[in-house]
């Protein structure tokens, strides 16, 4: 520099800071703060710096520092994660274009955001990045660090190829090396994994990830030895998730080199995928313990196998069927191996499993379908089985075993394939005997037909013919069934039987029906003289040859069989007395006869036949003349029996004896009692009668015409006509022509509404209705007679028309009629009929405390038939259920269970099962469901409840996979019941949400 130009900068410089002291001072103090500002920023202080180059960028006018100020701000506010702080710096980089920060800002932020493991926020922020205007050293960081960013989205296909430009840094290669190898690992590409891997194998950042990656690809690639030393090398210094994966990479891969007993502890030391089991690795394990039979522990991993779908779930029910087999668990056994031959994934273990499905149904039952219906599935699905004769036996068997005979009818009947006349006639003939137990006997005759069409076996043939003439027997076919018996009789398979004992008892009783007496008694006559006959049967087969003598008026041997019954002491003998005394009045022995009916009615003051004893007692003391105890035993039965159809009678005798003995007062009062409490019946208008010779002999004949003005209930002007209108009907009636018999009585009812006969008419009537079919009409004409006061047909009424109403569920109205029945039967069955048929209806009425209570009644009558005790019994345990008296339930079913047969035992073997499941004897409780599904399998509802009775057993058992098989076939099998259905998808869904904590494979979203 020459001088001159020297003085020349020197002034130049001077009159510069003289020219602009003031506006330098103000930018080196902008400086100063800038400064320090920065300082802060380097040193974390991002909250106070951004405040200062807040202040600064306000006053400063300088664009460039106003950016870098934009700049820090920004970044400062990234940092510190405020709101808005992306915006913060698109505005600085829109704002200052020319900034020479611009790049700096994008990956100073991206790369903070990388730090701070945002990698999603990082890659947006490097996609910004001028690549271009970055240095070599830069840009490996950059392309490193958007490689990883991506790796870590799991957004392969990108990481890669930032990746891929670094593999050969010296700072990054080691690194894009082993996650370009993760990648190909994790797409299965073992092979470029392997290549990756082995660059950087020496590497001790990535040693033990990648003993851990090659222990897993060796076992992918089926090298399961090398698999197995890799991992257990690896299992000393893997951390806490590889130790429960190499487990499994260690014990699957000696599953599938069938080494089950060493894959054993390994499997068992898989923790499962978020802490939860699959399907697989229950089955992988199950199999294993299987292998080594050891069966308990097998049954226990695949029974928590659950929903499957797929070829292992078939593999593993059918080795869980095999299993439980093993075991002795066939109940379970028939379910696993239903589900494994309803899987169409193994044709070769559907077919056997479906094999053993058929088998074990035979065996222990099927509570699902017919045992002889999966029987015939199986045969027509494989036709050339080498099990087919096997199963065509069993085919045969199950028909009768199973006892679901109205289900075999119809497979026999519809199925072309099968054609065994043998098992035909067998089923025909066991289908009836059950409907002949029902009451169905015109059904029951329509399949003996059946049975005899095919005569294959003897023995068959001979008990069809048997049961074929009972059901006649029945329904009052008594031609029809004599001919049955004696062709019976003549049958030489019929000889030992046991329906060849009552054969005479039978042929009596037809013969009795038909009045034919003489040949009714040869037959009686036989069968008592066999001690060998029970003794209850042989005194009834008395009773009647006594009868029979009695009506064909040998009255002698009469008594000698009543005496004979007697002599026995069961039951009836009230009614053998009570004949034996009757018997001694048409000898001629009318002392004797006194004195066996006042014996009579000592020896039994509660029999139903009292009130004929003592009426008969009152009318043998006026043959002899001794009106006086006559009159003594009309009041003690008019006392002793008010309810008597016989009291009018008495009272009538007494008005008469009276009258006979010129006291005609005392005759009047007895006569006017009788009109008064029995209008309308055939002694009141005979009182009418008599009170009117009375009041005669008395010169009282304006007082009887008042009295009867009064009595409206008898036509007596036209009595004539009445007695010949009514007479004409009834000779019908008796000849047994019903039509005419119908026309004649409607004809004089129409005439004489209130006739003299108008009780024996409307009877009769209602009787004639009833047993051609029409019941509805018969309901008038037996209201009419049990709407009057007590009579001779009073009882017989009250119980047919309460039958009616019972017949259509009309227990209101049946209950008044059979409270009534049992006040006034005589008969003492009728007495059973009314209290048995009271709780019926009072538990269908919902009062239970009655339907108890005449159960009760039933249960403490001696009279009372099986039929009926076990009736009441279930009545005591349903209205016990009902009440919450679980205890006494409990106790009834369990008498119930002791004699019952067909639907009642069905109820009474669930609750049986159900009682014992409340008490936690759960298997108990599945032995009992299994006999209800084996042998009643007719009785659907009771075989869909024991069915979830089951399922829930089997979920207190732990043992789900049965619990739910069971509830899904539930499901789907029972729609016709709905509550029961709807109990089990509550089940099902229960159990699923449970098992779903522990095993992945299962689905919660059931409906």
């Amino acid at each position: 520099m020459t001088p001159s130009k020297a003085i020349l900068f020197v002034v130049f410089l001077f009159f510069s800071i003289n020219g602009f002291s003031q506006q330098s001072a103000a930018h080196t103090n902008e400086l100063v703060d800038f400064n320090r500002a920065l300082e802060l920023y380097n040193n974390q202080q991002y909250l106070a710096a951004q405040k200062i180059f807040d202040d600064v960028k306000d006053e400063t006018n300088d664009e460039k520092i106003k950016g870098d100020c934009a700049y820090y701000i920004a970044n400062a506010a990234i940092r510190l994660n405020q709101p808005g702080a992306d915006r913060l710096m698109e505005r600085f980089v829109s704002r200052y274009p020319t900034s020479t920060k611009t790049n700096s800002a994008y990956i100073d932020v991206a790369d903070y955001y990388f730090d701070t493991g945002k990698y999603s926020l990082a890659r947006k922020w490097y996609e910004k990045v001028d690549e271009n205007a970055m240095s070599r050293s830069d840009k490996e960081e950059y392309n490193f660090n958007n490689g990883y960013a991506y790796f870590r989205a799991k957004q392969y296909d990108e990481a890669r190829t930032y990746l891929e430009r670094v593999r050969n840094s010296k700072k990054y290669g080691a690194q894009a090396k082993y996650y370009i190898g993760y990648m190909a690992y994790e797409a299965d590409d073992y092979e470029q994994a392997n290549e990756n891997f082995e660059e950087v194998k020496g590497n001790e950042r990535y040693s033990e990830d990648l003993s851990y990656f090659q222990a897993d690809m060796n076992f992918k690639l089926g090298n399961f030895e090398e698999a197995i030393k890799l991992g257990k090398e690896q299992l000393p210094k893997a951390n806490r998730r590889e130790i429960s994966q190499l487990n499994k990479i260690i014990g699957e891969s000696y599953f599938n080199l069938g080494q089950y007993e060493e894959a054993i502890p390994y499997l068992k030391e898989y923790n499962g995928l978020r802490g939860r089991w699959n399907n697989t690795d229950y089955y992988q394990l199950g199999y294993a313990y299987y292998k080594q039979g050891d069966y308990e522990n097998a049954i226990n991993e695949f029974n928590k196998i659950i929903d499957g779908k797929n070829a292992i779930a078939q593999n593993a029910y059918y080795h869980l069927a095999q299993s439980y087999l093993n075991s002795g668990q066939k109940q379970q056994a028939l379910n696993a191996f239903k589900n494994a031959s309803e899987m169409q994934f193994d044709a070769k273990i559907q077919q056997d499993a479906f094999l053993n499905y058929a088998k074990l149904s035979y065996e222990i039952g099927n509570s699902y379908e017919s045992p002889s219906q999966v029987l015939i599935n199986y045969l027509e699905k494989y036709p050339d089985s080498e099990a087919k004769e096997e199963l065509e036996t069993l085919l045969i068997d199950s028909f009768i075993t199973s006892k679901n005979y109205e289900e075999a009818m119809r497979l026999l009947e519809n199925n072309r394939n099968f054609s065994d006349k043998v098992a035909y006639q067998k089923v025909a003939y066991y289908y009836g005997l059950d409907l002949y137990r029902e009451g169905e006997y015109y059904e029951a005759i329509k399949n003996f037909e059946k049975a005899l069409k095919e005569p294959r076996v003897p023995e068959i043939t001979a008990k069809a013919t048997y049961w074929k003439a009972e059901s006649e027997y029945n329904v009052n076919r008594i031609d029809d069934a004599i001919i049955g018996y004696k062709e019976f009789a003549g049958m030489s398979a019929a000889r030992g039987t046991e329906e060849m004992k009552d054969l005479d008892y039978n042929l009596g009783y037809a013969y009795f029906k038909k009045n034919e007496y003489a040949r009714a008694i040869d037959y009686f006559k036989k069968f008592t003289a066999d001690t060998d006959n029970p003794v209850e049967s042989r005194n009834d087969a008395l009773l009647r040859l006594g009868d029979s003598y009695f009506v064909n008026s040998q009255y002698w041997p009469a008594m000698e069989a009543y005496n004979k019954a007697i002599d026995n002491n069961v039951s009836n003998s009230d009614y053998a007395a009570f004949q034996k005394a009757i018997s001694y009045g048409f000898v001629d022995r009318n002392d004797t006869k006194v004195e066996d009916l006042n014996s009579f009615i000592s020896r039994y003051p509660r029999s139903s036949y009292r009130d004929d004893a003592l009426y008969e007692l009152g009318n043998t003391y006026v043959a002899m003349n001794n009106t006086s105890q006559a009159v003594q035993a009309y009041n003690r039965l008019i006392r002793d029996v008010p309810g008597s159809a016989l009291v009018p009678k008495a009272m009538l005798r007494q008005g008469l004896i009276y009258y006979n003995q010129n006291e005609g007062n005392k005759s009047l009062e007895r006569l006017k009692k009788v009109v008064a409490d029995y209008p309308n019946t055939p002694e009141a208008k005979q009182a009418v009668s008599t009170a009117r010779m009375v009041y005669k002999d008395l010169n009282r004949v304006d007082e009887y015409a008042s009295w009867v003005r009064g009595v409206d209930f008898v036509e007596v002007t036209d009595s004539d006509l009445d007695n010949t209108t009514y007479e004409a009907a009834e000779n019908q009636y008796l000849n047994n022509k019903t039509e005419q018999a119908i026309t004649g009585f409607e004809k004089y009812l129409s005439q004489f509404p209130n006739g003299i006969h108008s009780i024996n008419a409307n009877f009769y009537l209602a009787q004639l209705y009833y047993k051609s079919g029409n019941k509805d009409k018969s309901i008038r004409h037996y209201k009419y007679i049990v709407d009057r006061p007590n009579n001779e047909f009073t009882e017989q009424a009250l119980a047919r028309l309460s039958e009616i109403y019972l017949e259509k569920s009309d227990y209101a109205e049946a209950v008044s009629l059979l409270e009534r029945l049992e006040k006034v039967a005589g008969a003492e069955q009728n007495k059973v009929f009314a209290q048995s048929n009271l709780m019926k209806s009072y538990y269908e009425l919902n009062n239970f405390a009655k339907a108890e209570a005449y159960a009760e009644k039933v249960l403490a009558n001696p009279n009372s038939e099986k039929e009926a005790r076990t009736d009441a019994q279930i009545i005591v345990a349903r209205s016990a259920m009902k009440s919450g008296d679980e205890n006494r339930a409990k106790a009834a079913y369990a008498e119930v269970q002791k004699k019952a047969t067909g639907e009642l035992a069905a109820e009474a073997l669930y609750y049986d099962a159900y009682f014992k499941h409340k008490n936690g004897n759960y298997e108990a409780s599945n032995a009992a469901v299994q006999i209800l599904a084996k042998d009643f399998s007719g009785y659907k509802k009771w075989g869909a409840k024991g069915l979830l009775l089951m399922a829930k057993n089997f979920d207190k058992l732990d043992d789900a996979y049965q619990a739910t098989y069971i509830l899904d076939n539930v499901i789907k099998n029972f729609a016709k019941y709905p509550e029961i259905v709807q109990e089990a998808k509550a089940e099902l869904a229960r159990i699923k949400a449970k098992e779903a904590k522990t095993n992945s494979s299962v689905e919660t979203n059931n409906n």
